[in-house]
């Protein structure tokens, strides 16, 4: 969809405060980009991806809600909609939206992580653990995707590929956050199960 200038440098703004972890600026940003234009579908989308980083998920889900009603087979509004129940847990309505955000925009490595999560932990690990391979194949170097992966074993009791998964995190990126959860992990392993 086009928009007047003003409205994409206010859609770039929004977004170089997301990634700066100012949401809530973003947010006031995104409030007013839809007071002056309220068809505009990307701006609900990062409302409803701030609201998401902030954890206000009830915001989040009626900002989603309105950008499908906008546009409904747009992948991203499907695929933080996803994401949002699977915060919640809500597993069934997680793979629903996944899967129509993987329709919409086949082969995303981000979208099949979070289906392949999803899907595992709604009791269909081989199918979980498959997704998560694809996606992990096609984002290698994801700490992300990895350290998922890396759990869906370690839950299976394939404690070989866990643990090598949760080593190859830490040389990706040693001083990440999710090196330190493979970490925490790999010590887990050795304490449980005397892995060497």
């Amino acid at each position: 969809m086009k928009y007047n200038t003003s409205l994409v440098s206010l859609l770039q703004k929004a977004d170089r405060l997301k990634k700066g972890g100012d949401y809530e600026g973003a947010i006031n940003i995104l409030q007013k980009i839809i007071l002056e234009d309220s068809d505009c579908i990307e701006a609900y989308e990062e409302l409803g991806d701030n609201y998401l980083s902030l954890r206000k998920l009830d915001q989040a889900e009626k900002a989603l809600q309105q950008a499908l009603k906008l546009d409904d087979v747009s992948a991203n509004a499907h695929y933080l909609l996803g994401f949002l129940y699977s915060l919640e847990q809500k597993w069934g309505l997680s793979t629903e939206e996944l899967m129509i955000a993987d329709e919409v925009s086949p082969n995303n490595p981000e979208i099949l992580r979070c289906l392949g999560w999803s899907i595992y932990n709604a009791s269909r690990t081989t199918q979980g653990i498959a997704l998560l391979e694809r996606s992990q194949t096609l984002r290698p170097m994801d700490a992300n995707i990895l350290c998922d992966l890396g759990v869906c074993y370690l839950n299976n009791a394939d404690f070989g590929k866990a643990e090598e998964i949760f080593k190859r995190v830490i040389r990706i990126s040693p001083d990440s956050d999710q090196a330190r959860e493979a970490c925490r992990f790999l010590d887990m392993l050795k304490r449980r199960y005397e892995i060497r």
